[in-house]
């Protein structure tokens, strides 16, 4: 193991997403005026760490079927033909190409594809440390952020406001809380 300038703790090697710390949200524009926020309760990660950050992967994926936006009923509707068709496509992945380090923020750049639509997208993020915990584990924390505009990966529901507009915006940010585990 090596370390490296972007943490003195850096380690090379195979991290585990550590689920119970970890937290993959979303919001978009609603009715005009305001928000809709949800997560996806079931998701995965591996990051491969290299001799630099900058030689380091990350390969994702999200089961769709797990939306949660505290109400029921939507989540429903998300998982149908109108957004998500959870039925031919229940999950969404992430896969990096690059990664570029500027003190401890971070860029990867990668393939996502959702409803079997893959896009290029930029995680904007900052890089936590790394820590071992009370039990031994060498642990890694980041934060990281995109946008997507939903119409590219098909998307495309909506519905016309009586008073002029839309009710769901075209882009949605999507808020990563990552907290990884060095694998033995």
């Amino acid at each position: 193991m090596t370390t490296s300038s972007i943490h003195p703790a850096y380690r090379t090697g195979t991290w585990k997403l550590d689920p119970t710390h970890s937290e993959l949200s979303f919001s978009v524009r609603h009715l005009a005026i305001s928000k809709v926020k949800g997560t996806f309760e079931s998701f995965d990660a591996t990051l491969v760490t290299g001799e630099t950050l900058e030689e380091s992967s990350l390969d994702a994926t999200i089961d769709i079927a797990s939306v949660n936006t505290n109400q029921k009923d939507r989540d429903q509707h998300l998982r149908t033909s109108d957004f998500f068709l959870t039925d031919e496509h229940p999950t969404a992945t992430f896969t990096s190409k690059q990664f570029t380090v500027d003190g401890d923020d971070f860029t990867a750049t990668g393939d996502f594809t959702l409803r079997g639509v893959t896009k290029q997208v930029v995680l904007k993020g900052e890089f936590g440390g790394i820590v071992t915990d009370g039990y031994g584990q060498t642990k890694a924390g980041v934060s990281a952020k995109t946008k997507i505009n939903r119409h590219d990966f098909g998307v495309n529901w909506n519905a016309a406001l009586e008073a002029g507009g839309l009710t769901l915006g075209e882009d949605v940010t999507i808020n990563l809380e990552l907290q990884f585990v060095l694998q033995p």
